[in-house]
């Protein structure tokens, strides 16, 4: 028997493992930017091709400025969904691609309740690379 999503029950218990498993990861996450700066750090092994097809989807992320300031809005109306749903599908040979987590708004901020959203890992991944290549993580270890 294979689970559907569409007609599975919210179960709250499974939502706060999820919950917990983001905030894990945040934490994570963060911690080693304390150790190495993100300019120096690689996340996965696709990095290059998720950061050059990142760009080719999205050139108005092309500037270090364009990144350090995420609008959820943008990321979360009708036709940014429709972008974003067409880049994600692009990478669902990496594992937990599309599994939630969590993302700073702006670069310059630690994770907290204001400047926190919950993304699909692959958009984390995209962003957070960017971040790093343009050096706007690299505060965190100094």
């Amino acid at each position: 028997m294979s689970f559907d999503a569409e007609t599975a029950d919210n179960l709250e218990d499974i939502e706060k493992q999820f919950a917990v498993k983001a905030v894990m990861q945040a934490e994570t996450y963060f911690s080693l930017l304390e150790k190495i700066p993100g300019s120096k750090l690689k996340l996965t092994q696709h990095d290059d091709d998720i950061y050059e097809q990142f760009l080719e989807a999205f050139p108005e992320y092309s500037t270090p400025e364009s990144v350090a300031v995420i609008n959820e809005e943008d990321m979360k109306s009708k036709s940014g969904k429709e972008r974003w749903r067409a880049f994600c599908e692009k990478f669902n040979e990496i594992e937990d691609y599309n599994f939630g987590t969590l993302l700073r708004t702006k670069a310059s901020s630690e994770y907290d309740q204001e400047g926190t959203i919950f993304v699909v890992r692959i958009q984390f991944y995209a962003i957070e690379i960017a971040r790093n290549r343009a050096g706007l993580n690299d505060w965190i270890k100094k």
